[in-house]
C-alpha cells in the first residue's frame, strides 16, 4: 500500500527503528524490494535517483509509474522517494509522478548557496506537499563535493534546517556511496551529537558498505532513515553471472532477471529485519 514516507519515518523513530530505503533502476528492483519487504513484514521506501532517471533517457514517468504500481500493490506500506535531485525540472515532476518525498541535493554547492536552493526547494515541496530531506556534509564515494572523510557539523547542521526548513537531514558520518564491501566505520558519537543538535530525522546514505553491527549502532544512535543501493546491484549481477555460467546457452532475459530479482529479494528482506529490531530503550 502506498504509504507517505515522513509516515514511514516518523513511525520508525517512534518504535527505535529505522526504515530502508532502497535504489530503483528497473522495474526488477522494484519488485524485488517489495518482495523482500513483504517476507519480512517491514515497510520500506522506494527511491528513484536523478541518475536512475538519467538512465532512462531522462524520463521519469515511466520508472516511477511502474515503481508506483509496484507499491500500491504491495501489502506492506511502501513510499515512493525521488532521490539525490539536482535538477528543478525534475523536482517539480515528482508530485505529479506520484512521488510522496524528495532528496533535494544541493551539497555540492557552498554552504550559502546550499542553503539559498534548498529553502527554495523546500517552499516548493511543501506547495506540492512533499517531505523534503537534503544533505549537509559531504557523503564520500563520489566525485565533485562528495570528499572521502567529510564530517557534518552538530552546530552548523541545527543551523541549517532551521534556514532551509527540511523535513529531514542526510550526514556525513563515515559511511561512502557505491562501496562493495562491508567495512565502513562510522562515528557514532557524531550521530548522537547530530540527533541531539537537529529537531529533524537523521539519514545514512552509502549503507551498503557498513556492517550489520555499524548499521545497528547507527539507529541506536539516532539514525531513522538507511539509504541502500549498491548491494542491490552486487546482487543483482551475482546472480545474473551465475545463471549465465551455468547456462551460457540461455537466451531468454526472463530467467536470469529473475535469478536476479530473488537475490535482491532476498538482500532488502535481510535488511528490513536488521532495520527492524527496536534498538532504543
Amino acid at each position: 500500500m502506498l504509504t507517505p514516507t515522513g509516515e514511514l519515518v516518523s513511525a520508525a523513530l517512534s518504535t527505535g527503528c529505522a526504515v530502508g530505503a532502497f535504489n530503483v533502476i528497473t522495474v526488477e528492483h522494484a519488485e524485488a524490494i517489495v518482495t523482500g519487504a513483504e517476507q519480512a513484514g517491514r515497510p520500506v521506501i522506494l527511491q528513484i535517483s536523478e541518475n536512475a532517471v538519467r538512465f532512462h533517457h531522462g524520463r521519469l514517468a515511466p520508472i516511477a509509474a511502474a515503481a508506483l504500481a509496484v507499491a500500491d500493490a504491495s501489502t506492506v506500506p511502501v513510499a515512493l522517494h525521488l532521490d539525490h535531485v539536482e535538477s528543478d525540472e525534475l523536482l517539480a515532476q515528482a508530485a505529479a509522478n506520484g512521488f510522496g518525498s524528495v532528496m533535494y541535493d544541493a551539497s555540492r554547492l557552498p554552504y550559502d548557496r546550499n542553503v539559498a536552493a534548498t529553502r527554495a526547494a523546500a517552499r516548493a515541496c511543501r506547495r506540492a506537499g512533499l517531505w523534503i530531506e537534503s544533505e549537509l556534509g559531504e557523503v564520500g564515494g563520489k566525485d565533485g563535493a562528495h570528499a572521502p572523510g567529510a564530517r557534518t557539523d552538530p552546530a552548523e547542521a541545527a543551523a541549517y534546517v532551521t534556514a532551509t526548513g527540511v523535513d529531514a537531514l542526510a550526514v556525513a558520518v563515515g559511511s561512502s556511496h557505491a562501496m562493495h564491501t562491508r567495512t565502513a566505520r562510522l562515528d557514532h558519537g557524531l550521530i548522537a551529537q547530530l540527533r541531539d543538535s537537529v529537531q529533524v530525522p537523521l539519514v545514512l546514505h552509502g549503507s551498503s558498505g557498513v556492517p550489520d553491527d555499524e548499521l545497528t549502532a547507527a539507529v541506536r544512535a539516532g539514525m531513522a532513515k538507511i539509504n541502500i543501493g549498491t548491494a542491490l546491484n552486487l546482487a543483482f549481477t551475482g546472480a545474473v553471472r551465475t545463471t549465465l555460467g551455468d547456462r551460457p546457452d540461455l537466451v531468454d532475459p526472463r530467467r536470469y532477471l529473475a535469478a536476479a530479482r530473488e537475490a535482491m529479494a532476498a538482500t532488502v528482506a535481510r535488511a528490513v529485519r536488521l532495520l527492524g529490531v527496536p534498538v532504543r530503550g
